[in-house]
């Protein structure tokens, strides 16, 4: 299993986006957030922050969708070159439009779950992903603790994965940290969202490597 690192930008310096990026070369992805303080209780960057991201870096984007009326503007995002865009479950009224909508347009399609929202009543769903965003906090806020509830489903979105016998990528993101992301690899996670243990460790790559090396250990165990 190949394990990924994609920091969260969120807790970073957003007066120097391009300068927070260069400072992680060893992460797998940037994850971005994107709240609108409809469905989550924030706000914060959208599509035309996006784009000028977009135009000054390379990297691996993966957009996260925390936004009302999703399905209207996901595909805005694959449109401006994001490599992965994720929209929350809860959000959408189509999703399997949604997400082939997304895949038309070059994007990996992914889809996000609350931690209250069990992934059982969208297995049936899951061929037409490229990931699942497993949210082990609240949506909205960064710097939450780790929600351990969550575990389980992690396992029963992998066990969900495996009968597909598809390469569908499974995200964990919130209070991902060197003291949970064993748990979270152990569980089947594979891909890591980590925005305050990475850009607040004094060196960020640095923890990005750290953390990937955890997973690792923590897979072959």
């Amino acid at each position: 299993m190949t394990l990924r690192i994609t920091p969260s930008i969120l807790n970073a310096d957003l007066a120097n986006l391009s300068g927070e990026i260069a400072r992680i070369p060893s992460a797998d992805g940037v994850h971005i957030d994107v709240m609108d303080n409809r469905f989550v209780p924030n706000l914060t960057l959208g599509l035309p922050v996006v784009e000028c991201i977009r135009a000054s870096t390379t990297a691996f984007l993966d957009i996260h969708l925390m936004i009302a009326e999703v399905d209207r503007w996901a595909p805005g995002y694959a449109d401006a070159g994001c490599e992965s865009v994720t929209f929350h479950v809860e959000a959408s009224a189509a999703p399997i439009k949604l997400a082939r909508e997304l895949r038309s347009l070059g994007a990996r399609a992914s889809m996000a779950l609350k931690p209250a929202t069990p992934i059982e009543p969208y297995a049936d769903l899951l061929g037409e992903l490229d990931m699942v965003l497993l949210m082990t906090v609240e949506p909205g806020f960064g710097g939450q603790k780790f929600l351990d509830l969550v575990l389980p489903k992690i396992r029963r979105t992998r066990a969900l994965i495996a009968r597909t016998g598809g390469d569908i990528w499974l995200q964990v993101d919130g209070g991902v940290s060197v003291e949970t992301i064993e748990r979270c690899a152990e569980a089947g996670a594979d891909t890591f969202v980590a925005g305050s243990a990475v850009y607040s460790a004094e060196n960020p790559d640095a923890m990005v490597v750290a953390l990937r090396e955890q997973a690792i250990a923590a897979c072959a165990h």
